[in-house]
């Protein structure tokens, strides 16, 4: 296990040199609207919170990232704290369903995941990446084979990163950065709610 956990540090940390340095959605600007089914089967449309409430967006890459669990987990730990402040969280992965459950285990995570197929909405968001084929034979020697997990061979993921969307649809906060290992916290979203 330790081995896998060195393996999975070093070829993400590899990943960033095929990101782009910058997200194309900025604080103040209109963000994307979408539209995506989540784990339990229901279609989750960003208009339909935002008539109600503010909108927390995550974008993470695989239940094969010990990082994105680790983030996901802590913030299921504080979905009663977004809710309290108005907010409602979802998270979106280029994963299958099959991927997404196996997420859930793992995180409990009760708030919605959405399945981003064909990579619309990280492609609206501008945070996908193609994986470099290097990278794509290096992960399947770890047994990461993102044919699989995410059910083609696009080989498409996100750069971890965090939205904080106002009612009107406007973002108030962003946390975007290829190095994988930096996510937002549930205190800087708190302080954009």
């Amino acid at each position: 296990m330790k081995h896998l956990m060195v393996a999975i540090f070093f070829l993400s940390s590899l990943t960033g040199f095929s990101q782009r340095e910058k997200s194309s959605v900025l604080v103040g600007q209109m963000a994307p609207k979408f539209s995506a089914i989540d784990q339990n089967g229901n279609l989750i449309n960003s208009q339909d919170i935002l008539n109600n409430e503010e909108l927390i967006v995550v974008f993470y890459r695989g239940e094969w990232c010990p990082y994105c669990n680790k983030h996901l987990k802590l913030l299921e730990d504080h979905v009663a704290d977004f809710k309290k402040a108005g907010a409602r969280l979802v998270a979106i992965t280029p994963e299958i369903p099959v991927s997404i459950s196996k997420t859930v285990e793992k995180t409990k995570a009760e708030y919605s995941i959405l399945y981003d197929k064909d990579a619309m909405i990280m492609k609206a968001y501008g945070v996908d990446f193609r994986l470099p084929e290097k990278l794509q034979e290096k992960y399947k020697e770890y047994g990461i084979d993102l044919t699989k997990s995410n059910g083609n061979s696009d080989q498409m993921l996100p750069v971890p990163a965090t939205y904080v969307i106002g009612k009107d649809g406007i973002v108030k906060y962003f946390q975007y950065d290829p190095d994988y290992k930096n996510r937002s916290t549930p205190k800087e979203i708190l302080m954009h709610l």
